[in-house]
């Protein structure tokens, strides 16, 4: 059987892992794997795609992705959600647990691979609860969670509200070096909040989710993971003195790594005056000091990753007033363009920067062979024009699900090929 060949040429290749930052490169790759160059022959006969005026990277490494299969399909599956992420640069995808999504042992962790293996187009890894139905009161066996495939270990929404089971856990994950994944919240604090508590709330009448609520289990958390000498990452920070406590962590070599979602690098409190369900998020949109700090702890590193926590929701659950709206937005395909648009062209960070915050970086975070164009690894590549604009709208839409905070907004920079093991899973039409 003959090989399949794949030259991605003339391209502005850009590897953070390898420091590559190349105009006019090519990038070879032989039966889904990348190799260094092609023989004549080999040229000949291989599948070209002419990357002219693009930047050609590595595959997206997605560490927060809710995909809601098996259980709630009628927001996402599977299939229509990995097309959404393709469509997005996305070759990798953590599928994290949610409300009602339970990951708790390795039964349930094979059907996820299973039909992972089955519909997705795009790499599916999953990642199990910390405790049984997610509920926080006892531990998941988390060697058995690791042994079945998972790269991590979280609750996701509800969290762990106890600290002694939360410190209990570290110490369990320490022994497989699988990382724990924190949604920090306070749920007491939060529960009847429907956005951040500021100036904002109190002009829109809205219950406000005060940031004290994120900052007192992101302190905690640092403390019991310095403690007990686990790994500990923030999803989606969106408070600044969570920043600040994350970063006096990681000064003291305590193994912590942070997310940020693009939702919060672009959107403040201030979006959510036209009541847009779409705009109701949790953590909630804070205030621009807050998005101030999210890009400085981009540009210092003490955010690693830019990740999507794309949350599907139906149109029905949506369409209600904004206090009875479930949380939760898409953003596997816009992660690209908000980054660009927050970080890029505003002239915070360079092109590789960004891309190492979408692919190398979150690679590291969960330990997997990802997010580079090095020789032997696998061809995931994301090609994307950085000054292409386009206006995203309920039709560009891959998702199963329409809840984004941009529809209707104009964005510059776009996703025109994702290429998954050397085979193109996504192709813009235009």
């Amino acid at each position: 059987m003959s090989s399949k060949i794949l030259w991605v040429k003339n391209g502005h290749v850009i590897d953070p892992a390898n420091g590559r930052d190349e105009v006019g490169g090519s990038v070879f790759a032989i039966d889904g794997v990348i190799v260094a160059k092609l023989t004549p022959e080999q040229e000949a006969a291989a599948e070209v795609i002419d990357a002219r005026g693009c930047v050609v990277c590595p595959g997206f490494v997605d560490l927060n992705a809710h995909l809601y299969q098996p259980g709630k399909t009628a927001r996402e599956t599977f299939e229509s959600g990995t097309k959404a992420a393709a469509a997005g640069g996305f070759t990798t995808v953590v599928c994290t647990p949610d409300d009602g999504i339970v990951i708790d042992n390795a039964g349930t962790v094979r059907l996820v691979k299973e039909l992972a293996d089955k519909d997705a187009v795009v790499n599916v890894l999953p990642a199990g609860n910390i405790t049984l139905g997610g509920k926080g009161e006892s531990l998941a066996p988390a060697g058995a969670l690791k042994k079945a495939g998972c790269v991590a270990i979280s609750d996701s929404v509800g969290g762990v509200e106890n600290n002694e089971i939360m410190r209990r856990a570290l110490e369990y994950s320490s022994m497989f070096d699988m990382p724990i994944f924190d949604h920090c919240q306070d749920a007491s604090m939060s529960k009847t909040g429907v956005m951040h508590e500021g100036e904002k709330s109190l002009r829109l009448g809205l219950r406000g989710m005060p940031r004290a609520s994120e900052d007192i289990v992101v302190a905690s958390d640092s403390l019991l993971s310095r403690l007990t000498g686990a790994r500990l990452h923030v999803q989606h920070v969106s408070s600044f003195r969570a920043i600040d406590l994350i970063r006096d962590a990681k000064r003291h070599n305590v193994k912590i790594t942070a997310e940020v979602s693009p939702s919060h690098l672009l959107l403040t409190d201030s979006d959510v005056g036209d009541y847009d369900t779409n705009k109701k998020i949790n953590p909630p949109l804070r205030a621009e000091k807050d998005r101030r700090a999210l890009i400085e702890g981009l540009k210092d590193g003490t955010i690693d990753a830019i990740a999507t926590d794309h949350a599907p929701r139906t149109p029905t659950e949506k369409d209600c007033e904004f206090d009875y709206a479930p949380f939760g937005a898409i953003n596997l395909q816009t992660a690209l363009p908000a980054a660009l648009e927050a970080l890029y062209h505003s002239g915070e960070m360079t092109l590789p920067q960004v891309v190492e915050k979408l692919t190398s970086s979150p690679a590291r975070v969960i330990g997997i062979a990802a997010g580079t164009l090095s020789v032997g690894a696998a061809a995931d590549i994301a090609i994307f024009d950085p000054d292409a604009r386009h206006v995203f709208t309920r039709e560009s839409i891959v998702s199963r699900a329409k809840n984004s905070p941009f529809l209707g907004r104009e964005f510059r920079g776009k996703v025109v090929a994702t290429i998954v093991g050397g085979k193109v899973v996504f192709r813009d039409a235009k």
